[in-house]
């Protein structure tokens, strides 16, 4: 029978792992915001992709700061991002 500490580091890897991948997801999405912003014709496509551009960025922002508060160990998640 597992630990309750066992038991709680598992299931704090998993929601660290699942933050992880919406961090990378985020962060995609930011930069694809950006090269539409970049190839954006017309009034009505710069206002879209500033839009989305600052949508990406808070959610990105958002999910950085859930994974500090959630994980002690955030130090060693730096350069998730390549």
């Amino acid at each position: 029978m597992k630990k309750r500490q066992d038991i709680s580091m598992e299931k704090e890897a998993r929601q660290m792992d699942e933050i992880r991948s919406e961090i990378v997801e985020a962060h995609r999405e930011w930069e694809n915001a950006n090269r539409f912003f970049n190839y954006a014709h017309g009034k009505d496509q710069i206002d879209y992709a500033i839009h989305c551009m600052v949508t990406a960025e808070k959610r990105y922002d958002m999910l950085l700061r859930l994974a500090k508060r959630t994980s002690e160990n955030w130090p060693s998640w730096r350069g998730i991002i390549k």
